[in-house]
Parts: C-alpha cells; structure tokens; sequence
C-alpha cells in the first residue's frame, strides 16, 4: 500500500541500487515470525490470542477486530489495516545440516531459509543452468540440487551463452494441514533504462488445471464448510514440484526470483471467533474475508550479469 512497505518493492530496489553503486544493500533472506506482543507463540488460525494483550479472545469481538494495527495515525481511512484483516502469525524455517546453534546460523547467514504465514509447509528450491524436468523425481533431490546449482539466497552469475537459468522446485505440504493450490515462481528486474519489473509466474498447479488463452489458470476451488469450519482436502496436491525455467530471461539484466507457495482455501481466526463467541462480521467484511490461503515465500535466487 506503500511504495517501500513490502518485501518485493525491496529487492526491486536493491537491483537499482546494486547498479549505480555496486553493492546490493537490500539483498535479504524470508523469515516469518507472530509479530506478537503476548509472549505466546501461536501461530495457528483456531488459537489466536491477538496481536496484544487487549485482543485476547473474547464475547464482545468488534473490539478484537476493529484495533487497526497498520496506519493508526494516516487520515486516508482506506490505507489502513485492521486486526480482523491479518492472518494469525509466520514461522521462520530454516535448511540446516543439523539442529545444532552453529548450523542454524550458518543457514541464516547464506540466506537458505524462508518464510510461512503460520502453516508448515516444505519447500525447497534450487537455481542453476542445467536442472532439467528428469531431476523432480531424483532420489537424491537435494544433493543433485546443490551438486549443480544454488539453493535459495544463491547467487547465480555470467550465464551460459544462449542458456537462461532452471530452477529446480518441490514443495509439500503441511502433514496437519490443508493440500496445496499452486507454486509460483516471482522475478523481478532491471532494463537498461534502469527501471525495475516484476512478473509473478504459475510453474505448477494442483488437479492438472489446464490455463485459458490468457495463460491464467481458474482457482482451485473451495471445500471450507462455514457451519462446522470444516476444509476437504478433496481439491489440491500434497506434493508439487517443477523444474521452470525463465521464458523472458535476458542476461544482460540483473534479476532475483523467489518461490511463493499457495494452500487451499481454509478458515481464517475470524471465522473462529464468530463461531465461538456469535455477534456480527467486522465492518467492511465480506464472507470471503472469513477464508485464507496460508502460503510459503522463499528467500530469493539473484542474477548478475
């Protein structure tokens, strides 16, 4: 809502920067985490104690839901983000050697870790120039992976004369929650007039939708049950993977790509709330605003020419 707010907008200008100083002051890692002041690490939608103390669930929840938690202060209404408008909390996962201090540290160092919204999702990808689609179904997934490539907060450099980078994905879902929508694969990069872009690209998706003339592919369609706030994972993948590579690559341009993975649709903490405690639906809520799909972003993969 704000052109510096978010992540994307970040990396895009760290390409920018990169390009008239040399260096790349925004070149990060994804982690999630509750952004919570109650000491309580809940990070699902069916136990949600609230950003802060004063939402805590309770019987009179317009309170719960109308605290603003974005843009108190901004007199434009309409930027502002109100609690019944944010999902529970994130996690932060990390692809470590081992569960020792030191590991955790050096993964967070390279940057090979990434972000959920709270679901525990597995995600693992891979940047190089010569993956190919035989090496999604590789008993050896991942040594083969950082045999010949980059894992996530990778850097991948001088391409190959005529070869644009693949990306080798897998995803699964999380064993206690819902199957997943879709795999997304997020570039973003620099002309030679120095502006910045961003294209956000379906590399998989569940139940072999096929895509319209357009390219885009329908929505995977929604099981959850408003009555008994019931989901099916009837619709949706447990597993899904690709090896993409970029159709629009240009090697003389600096770019990053970050992975972002869909769930299916399931129920959000407010839909909890009205059912446990009644009463009506925040204001400005629609019924589609009682329903989320939890998601996974990856640290990103850069190019350099």
């Amino acid at each position: 809502m704000w052109p510096r707010e978010y992540a994307r907008e970040a990396l895009k200008r760290g390409l920018v920067y990169e390009e008239k100083l040399g260096t790349n002051p925004f070149k990060f890692g994804m982690i999630g985490s509750t952004d919570s002041h109650t000491s309580i690490a809940s990070t699902e939608e069916n136990n949600f104690f609230g950003k802060l103390s004063l939402m805590e669930p309770s019987a009179e929840p317009h309170y719960r839901f109308d605290e603003i938690i974005i843009a108190r202060e901004n007199p434009d209404k309409s930027n502002r983000i109100y609690h019944w408008q944010a999902a529970v909390s994130g996690l932060a996962a990390v692809w470590a050697r081992e569960n020792t201090r030191k590991s955790l540290w050096d993964s967070m160092a390279r940057k090979e870790v990434y972000a959920t919204t709270g679901t525990r999702i597995r995600v693992r990808v891979f940047g190089g120039w010569d993956y190919s689609k035989k090496d999604l179904h590789r008993s050896d997934f991942a040594e083969y992976g950082y045999k010949n490539g980059v894992p996530m907060g990778g850097d991948l450099t001088a391409a190959p004369k005529k070869n644009a980078p693949d990306f080798l994905i897998r995803a699964v879902r999380d064993p206690d929650g819902a199957n997943l929508d879709r795999i997304q694969m997020v570039k973003g990069w620099t002309d030679k007039a120095g502006n910045v872009h961003e294209k956000v690209y379906d590399v998989a998706v569940s139940d072999d939708r096929l895509a319209n003339r357009k390219g885009k592919f329908p929505p995977v369609g929604n099981t959850v049950n408003m009555d008994d706030l019931s989901y099916s994972n009837s619709i949706g993948d447990p597993v899904l993977g690709a090896v993409w590579t970029d159709p629009d690559f240009d090697p003389t341009q600096r770019a990053f790509y970050y992975v972002r993975v869909i769930e299916i649709p399931t129920p959000s903490w407010v839909a909890y709330d009205l059912k446990e405690f009644g009463g009506d639906m925040p204001d400005g809520a629609t019924k589609a605003d009682l329903i989320l799909q939890e998601r996974a972003y990856t640290s990103p993969i850069w190019y350099t020419p």
